[in-house]
């Protein structure tokens, strides 16, 4: 399902998502081998030479607890940020993934068990197969970020001789859909299966509880008329009439 079936969209919404749109989330990579010592780690045994990474909003600042980085350097958080602006970019329906802090919401993901493969299978061996037979590797989300990013910023240079972060809008659109389309080599996965990874994770960090990182002030979930968490719905569950309601996350339920 495409980013754009959210909403029904202008001509103008429409064409700004119009690298995915025809885009479904791509069955899975097939790679050979195991990890790769010198893609793995991009940017974690040295500090960034520089740091586009987005600062903090006065608005929202310091205060939040969720703009804090758990695995990525900040280049890649600005990286990251960059890409999944363009996947589900700010328009007349609201904000989009980059002030959703949906950056942050991919960073806390990897820092956890979703990022370290807990529950993934990861013994070998590892054959190409099918594309129904989905992921087909030793790699984690951690390390699948790392060259994923890592290539992203590779191909960028070699194709615009820029940063993906210095990219025009359409450029950063060609770049993704590079990816999209598998048209990136890269060693230890796919491109097409580290974007299907991208968008899955960008959607979730859109839609999830405010807990978990994204989806900052649930403006996903207004963007929607999704209520959230709501404690009860008995003193309105017989009403014949639609009832509008503020969205409620979580943490709303602990707040003494």
């Amino acid at each position: 399902m495409g980013v754009s079936e959210k909403n029904q969209l202008d001509e103008k919404g429409s064409s700004r998502r119009k690298f995915l749109k025809n885009s479904g989330v791509a069955a899975g990579g097939v790679v050979v081998g195991g990890v790769l010592g010198g893609l793995v780690g991009f940017g974690k045994d040295k500090e960034p030479a520089s740091s586009t990474a987005t600062q903090p909003a006065e608005n929202k600042s310091a205060s939040n607890p969720n703009m804090a980085l758990m695995y990525f350097t900040p280049d890649q958080l600005a990286i990251t940020e960059a890409a999944v602006e363009r996947i589900f970019p700010e328009d007349e329906n609201g904000p989009g993934a980059k002030e959703l802090l949906v950056g942050y919401y991919i960073d806390h993901q990897l820092a956890l068990g979703w990022g370290t493969g807990a529950k993934d299978y990861t013994s070998g061996p590892f054959f190409p197969g099918e594309p129904t037979q989905g992921y087909q590797s030793s790699l984690n989300k951690q390390q699948i970020f790392d060259i994923g990013l890592q290539a992203m910023e590779k191909h960028s240079v070699s194709s615009f001789e820029k940063s993906f972060v210095d990219l025009t809008e359409e450029e950063q659109d060609t770049v993704l859909t590079d990816f999209d389309e598998d048209k990136v080599k890269m060693k230890g996965v796919t491109a097409a299966y580290f974007f299907s990874v991208l968008r899955a994770a960008t959607i979730e960090g859109v839609y999830a509880d405010p807990l978990y990182g994204g989806n900052a002030g649930m403006e996903g979930w207004k963007m929607k008329n999704f209520p959230g968490h709501q404690m009860s719905y008995k003193d309105m569950i017989d009403s014949e009439e639609f009832i509008e309601m503020e969205p409620k996350s979580l943490n709303s339920q602990h707040s003494h």
